[in-house]
């Protein structure tokens, strides 16, 4: 596996296969482990194609497995970080709350940004369907 990210707050690595591993660590770690599982579900539930699928949680571990939405992003222009975090509050009322590049990455099968780091976001009410045309 090769580390993708070491921190006080977590080891990550990237699996030969794609799949991200991440192990959580340092202060509030369950919280914070509990809280990524539970709104990558939720995102997942709700259709939005630009986060990580949740493949295997060890809760007795903090360790998460997930799929791979690609390689860190090291520029992007603050429109664009804006209108990503935004869409993700307005589109599938979820708050990310730690909106920087760090957490963006790009999928290049698609061609797509996709945001990553859900520890300390915040589920909000679910967003309201689109009007009938």
């Amino acid at each position: 596996m090769q580390e993708a990210k070491n921190t006080q707050r977590a080891l990550v690595r990237i699996g030969y296969d794609g799949r991200v591993h991440k192990y959580f660590r340092g202060s509030n770690a369950a919280d914070r482990f509990a809280n990524e599982v539970k709104v990558l579900k939720v995102l997942e539930e709700r259709g939005c194609e630009y986060v990580p699928r949740v493949l295997e949680a060890h809760p007795d571990q903090l360790y998460l497995v997930t799929t791979n939405c690609g390689s860190v992003v090291e520029r992007i222009s603050e429109a664009k970080l804006k209108d990503l975090f935004g869409s993700l509050e307005r589109d599938y009322g979820v708050r990310h709350e730690d909106p920087f590049t760090r957490n963006v990455t790009y999928r290049h099968s698609d061609g797509r940004f996709c945001l990553i780091d859900f520890e300390l976001a915040t589920i909000l009410d679910a967003p309201s369907p689109p009007p009938a045309a």
